[in-house]
């Protein structure tokens, strides 16, 4: 009896931290101060998410509705004015304008960042080969992003956010520019990460596919809606 009452507090407690949300924000709120009055500019008022592990979640607005600006709070590169942010997990971030250097190589990218990250040499090594493999642009790892077509900067982008095998996902408009093969590309690639207990979440000013979805958040007048 001892045993079973201790598999099942074992159990539970599985139970318990499957759970727990990997991001959890609440109440966040946000204004920016502009003109010559000053005069304050809500964008956020009360913006809730909680992301799971195993799901890709939407977050849907019009433009200007602060998607971005969500996102870059989430992220931690932007300062919230209010609520509470709470991160149980790695993540990867993949910015709507793709951060990258135009002298640098894509191969040359994968080590800054991965260095940046922490990574060992072996890691980014494999990870790269595998991504470059999941998004097919690997004739492009010895080319300088000056040189690099919009869609396989986008593509770059997103694999600098693949590339520590994160908890959670973070995308802004992550497909923008991609041809119909990398779409499809990636949302299987989405499909592994959910598959493998990664939380995702998917900003975009429109929903195309809804049910590659498992829960959609609606962002509008700065509050967040089921």
């Amino acid at each position: 009896m001892k045993e079973s009452a201790n598999a099942t507090a074992a159990n539970a407690e599985v139970v318990a931290n499957a759970s727990t949300p990997l991001l959890e924000a609440t109440g966040i709120s946000k204004s920016y101060r502009r003109g010559v009055r000053r005069k304050p500019l809500r964008v956020l008022v009360d913006a809730n998410l909680a992301l799971r592990s195993g799901e890709i979640v939407g977050l849907v607005g019009e433009n200007g509705s602060g998607k971005s600006t969500f996102m870059k709070i989430l992220v931690g590169s932007l300062n919230r004015d209010g609520g509470v942010l709470v991160r149980n997990g790695a993540f990867g971030y993949c910015p709507q304008e793709p951060i990258l250097y135009e002298r640098l190589k894509c191969d040359e990218h994968f080590d800054l960042f991965g260095r940046a990250y922490g990574l060992d040499g072996g890691f980014i090594d494999r990870s790269r080969d595998e991504i470059y493999s999941l998004l097919g642009f690997e004739a492009y790892r010895d080319v300088r992003v000056a040189e690099l077509s919009g869609g396989t900067r986008a593509k770059l982008n997103l694999a600098l956010a693949l590339l520590p095998d994160p908890d959670i996902l973070l995308l802004d408009e992550p497909y923008a520019g991609f041809d119909w093969d990398t779409y499809l590309r990636f949302w299987e690639l989405a499909v592994d990460r959910r598959n493998a207990g990664s939380s995702v979440l998917i900003i975009s000013h429109f929903v195309a596919d809804e049910e590659r979805f498992d829960r959609i958040v609606h962002l509008k007048d700065g509050r967040t809606e089921l």
